[in-house]
């Protein structure tokens, strides 16, 4: 299911607003969504970039709300509580751009033939690690396919080769990302 300029807008405006208000100690504004799609519960991830470099970026992987109430809470812990970077202050937001990534359901793979980069995000899981990252960040680090198989890997907290691993599931997904230059 891929959004309408309409939808993403709306989605992007929450995203905005969200961060926003929260920054500033008020109170999460309260929306009125129209579109079905949108109250689709969907998985979806929303990035916060500074100037370009990674700000904070947190998701559901599986749908487990209405997408633009997914978006509105990741948004808030894509700014506040992404392990990796402190708390968005208020002096940060006119240095933002904002993402949002609308996943597709993930699907285990056996082969990893059927990874394309560019197209297919990676969700790699052995025991209790995990680690995923968005279609996008291939692109991005111009990674081939090996190479996004270890970093997703890396970012699982695995060995670099566990992808190898019989004990290792791999599963695909798409995203329909998109986002604002500011």
């Amino acid at each position: 299911m891929e959004l309408n300029q309409k939808e993403k807008a709306t989605l992007l405006d929450i995203v905005k607003k969200t961060v926003a208000a929260k920054v500033n100690d008020k109170d999460t504004p309260k929306f009125t969504v129209d579109s079905e799609a949108l109250k689709e519960k969907r998985g979806a991830f929303v990035t916060l970039k500074k100037r370009g470099h990674l700000r904070g970026c947190i998701g559901y992987i599986k749908a487990v709300k209405p997408l633009w109430e997914t978006v509105q809470e990741m948004a808030v812990a894509a700014a506040f509580h992404d392990p990796r970077f402190p708390s968005l202050k208020p002096d940060e937001i006119r240095d933002l751009t904002f993402e949002v990534s609308v996943l597709s359901p993930l699907k285990r793979i056996k082969d990893i033939n059927e990874i394309e980069v560019g197209k297919h995000g990676l969700y790699i899981v052995r025991g209790y690690n995990s680690g995923l990252l968005l279609p996008q960040v291939a692109v991005e680090h111009e990674w081939d396919r090996e190479s996004f198989l270890k970093e997703t890997c890396y970012k699982a907290g695995l060995p670099s080769q566990a992808w190898k691993d019989k004990e290792t599931q791999i599963y695909i997904f798409s995203a329909d990302y998109f986002g604002d230059t500011n």
